[in-house]
C-alpha cells in the first residue's frame, strides 16, 4: 500500500515538474516578445486611454475654462451631428467604391497578364507605377494634371467631342477622389490577383480545357475559386487603408464644397485643428475605432476560415 503511495506521489511530482518546466519555457519563448509588447501598449493603448478621457469632457481649447465633464454627452451629439452621418456615408462610399472597382479591373489586367508577350516585364512595370507613387503625389497629379477645370487633361479630352469643361473636384469631389484612388489601388489588386493566378494548378486548366470547358466556363468554375482567398485579402487591405485616407481629400477637395467630400478621419481633423473642439473630436475618434474594430475582426474571421478550408 505504502509503494503505491510513493508511487502516486511520484506521478504527481513529475507532473507538477512538467507543468513547471512547461510554463518555464512558454516564458522563455514569450520573453524575447515583452519589449515588443510593452512598446505597442504605449504607443497604442495609453493614447487610446487618455482619448477615452478626453471623449467624455467639454473641451475646447478657445475657451480652456469650459473643461468639465460631462459624461456620455458628446457621443449623443455626435450621432445628432448631420456632418458627422454625412462622413461616415462617404467613408463607406469612397472604401467600397474604391476597393471594389479597383479589385474588378485589377482581375481584368491580371488576366491580360499572365501570359507571355514581349516586352511582358516592361508592361508589368508600368501598370505597378501608380502604386509606387507617394499618396501626396498622386493627388496633386490628378488634381492639377487631369482634372483641373482649365488645363487639366481630362476636361481637353472631353472638349475634342465638344463638351464643355467640368470642375471635376468641386462639382463631383467624391467621384475626383474614387478615381484618384483607384487609379493608386489597382496594381495591388492586381499583383495579388496575379501571384493567384500563377499560383494555380496548371495541369487542372487543361483538363477543363480538354473536357471542351469555354473560357468563361472554366474562369467562373475553375479560377475564380482558387483565386478567392487573394480577393479576400485584396479586400480586406485595400479596405483598412483606404477607410484612413486623408491626403487625397485634403489636397484634392480640402473635404469640400462645404463638407459634402469629407470622410470621418478628414472630420475629426477639421473638429480637433480647425474648430480647437477636443471633446466632440475624441468622440468621434472612439466611436470610429470601435466600429473599425467590430468590421475588422467579422473580416479577419471571414478570411482566416477561408484559409482554414482544406483544397
Amino acid at each position: 500500500m505504502a509503494t503505491l503511495v510513493e508511487r502516486h506521489n511520484v506521478k504527481q511530482h513529475k507532473l507538477r515538474t512538467a507543468a513547471q518546466q512547461s510554463r518555464v519555457d512558454g516564458w522563455r519563448r514569450r520573453a524575447p516578445l515583452l519589449p515588443a509588447v510593452i512598446f505597442t501598449i504605449i504607443v497604442t493603448q495609453i493614447p487610446f486611454l487618455f482619448t477615452i478621457w478626453y471623449s467624455m469632457r467639454s473641451w475646447n481649447l478657445l475657451n480652456p475654462d469650459g473643461n468639465i465633464f460631462v459624461g456620455l454627452e458628446n457621443f449623443v451629439n455626435i450621432f445628432t451631428d448631420s456632418t458627422f452621418r454625412t462622413a461616415a456615408l462617404n467613408s463607406v462610399i469612397i472604401t467600397v467604391g474604391c476597393v471594389v472597382a479597383a479589385m474588378v479591373l485589377g482581375i481584368i489586367f491580371a488576366l491580360l497578364l499572365d501570359r507571355k508577350f514581349r516586352g511582358q516585364g516592361f508592361i508589368r512595370t508600368l501598370m505597378i507605377t501608380p502604386f509606387l507613387i507617394m499618396p501626396v503625389a498622386g493627388a496633386m497629379l490628378w488634381a492639377v494634371s487631369m482634372l483641373d477645370p482649365t488645363y487639366g487633361l481630362v476636361n481637353w479630352l472631353i472638349g475634342l467631342v465638344g463638351i464643355d469643361a467640368i470642375a471635376w473636384t468641386s462639382t463631383y469631389p467624391v467621384f475626383s477622389i474614387l478615381i484618384a484612388l483607384v487609379w493608386q489601388w489597382t496594381p495591388f489588386m492586381m499583383l495579388l490577383v496575379l501571384a493567384g493566378l500563377q499560383a494555380q494548378p496548371k495541369d487542372v486548366l487543361e483538363a477543363a480545357q480538354m473536357d471542351g470547358a469555354s473560357w468563361w466556363q472554366t474562369f467562373s468554375s475553375v479560377t475564380l475559386p482558387q483565386l478567392r482567398r487573394y480577393i479576400e485579402l485584396g479586400l480586406l487591405l485595400g479596405a483598412i487603408y483606404v477607410v484612413n485616407t486623408f491626403d487625397h481629400i485634403y489636397l484634392m477637395t480640402a473635404g469640400g464644397p462645404g463638407t459634402s467630400s469629407a470622410n470621418l478621419p478628414f472630420y475629426i481633423y477639421q473638429r480637433a485643428f480647425l474648430g480647437f473642439d477636443i471633446g466632440q473630436a475624441a468622440a468621434m475618434g472612439v466611436v470610429v475605432v470601435i466600429g473599425t474594430i467590430i468590421v475588422a475582426v467579422f473580416a479577419l474571421r471571414l478570411l482566416f476560415r477561408s484559409f482554414d478550408i482544406k483544397d
